[in-house]
């Protein structure tokens, strides 16, 4: 077994189950989807509609049909991370102006988000991923891009902790995750977008590693995950690509389809074990209220889901029946 790389899947045919090694034993992957309302919920927090908003927004990710009102950020502001377990969804650092506040909600009620504790230092347009235990928050902007990986332990309150550094400086990263890795994908180096993919082992600390390459180099884009399969959608170009990769593997993304209409600066989709969702972004200079939907396990263009209750962009997603769970 020691040659096991950590991280890897394979499927018990005994227990018919999906497994993954986590260094020194296979423990069964959770496929945890919680019934609020008929299934996993959805959440998209904060955005520029223009001008900041402290909106969040719900939608229950099985069905189809317009978000709801969930209720309010501790402030209005965008560029956040979003991150989750199966109860507890997170939202860290900012722009309203910048900064390092770290608040919550509880996933299954309806109501105004609280303070969690602190980030290190304040940042924006970073990104969140989240086994279901412990989140991590990589990257972001300053002055300037950093390196800085940081979690937190998400049932208790409390600052953040370093964890390790980035590949390199930078912002704007599309995260995923699978219950033992975490994926940061593309984002801005600065002056150029790229196309690296990095991941980390969730429960452990230290450095990325490098994973493979997107298609292309991309920023203002997003990602969310099953337990397996990562995938992104939306570019700075606009041109609406949706691609992916096998988590427990290494290697290259993979075309899957196209958004209903190409748009950027997301930084707000969720998903379940079976759907990943998009919502809002900008079409030209407008901000759009359109949430899209694919069938993760398939590949092919995404289908209207319904709308956000207001249209904006750099909005945060998280979920309650992520891969990462």
């Amino acid at each position: 077994m020691s040659e096991v790389p950590s991280g890897a899947m394979r499927f018990n045919s005994d227990s018919q189950k999906l497994e993954y090694w986590d260094g020194a034993q296979w423990l069964e992957v959770s496929t945890f989807s919680p019934n609020l309302n008929g299934g996993a919920r959805g959440i998209f927090g904060g955005g520029y509609a223009p001008g900041n908003v402290n909106t969040i927004d719900y939608v229950t990710i099985s069905s189809t049909g317009n978000a709801l009102d969930f209720g309010d950020l501790t402030s209005a502001k965008r560029m956040m991370a979003g991150f989750s377990s199966q109860t507890r969804g997170v939202f860290a650092g900012g722009y309203s102006p910048i900064t390092n506040v770290i608040e919550h909600i509880t996933i299954s009620s309806t109501s105004n988000a609280l303070d969690f504790g602190d980030l290190t230092g304040t940042r924006r347009l970073l990104s969140g991923c989240s086994s279901s235990t412990r989140g991590v928050v990589g990257g972001g902007f300053v002055s300037g891009n950093v390196n800085i990986l940081e979690y937190v332990t998400i049932s208790s309150t409390g600052n953040a902790q370093d964890f390790g550094d980035l590949l390199s400086a930078i912002r704007d990263t599309a995260p995923a995750a699978s219950p033992v890795r975490g994926i940061f994908a593309g984002g801005y180096i600065g002056p150029a977008s790229t196309n690296t993919i990095q991941y980390i082992t969730i429960s452990t600390l230290g450095n990325s590693q490098d994973f493979g390459d997107m298609i292309s180099a991309i920023n203002n884009h997003s990602g969310c995950s099953n337990a397996t399969r990562a995938i992104f959608g939306g570019d700075n170009p606009n041109s609406g690509i949706i691609q992916y990769v096998t988590i427990s593997s290494l290697g290259n993304s993979v075309n899957f389809g196209s958004l209903t209409v190409g748009r950027s600066t997301f930084l707000s989709s969720c998903a379940s074990p079976t759907r990943a969702l998009w919502g809002g972004g900008l079409i030209g200079p407008a901000a759009t209220n359109i949430i899209d939907y694919v069938t993760i396990q398939t590949q092919g263009n995404a289908v209207d889901f319904g709308d956000l209750t207001v249209a904006r962009n750099y909005a945060s997603g998280l979920s309650n029946g992520h891969g990462g769970l």
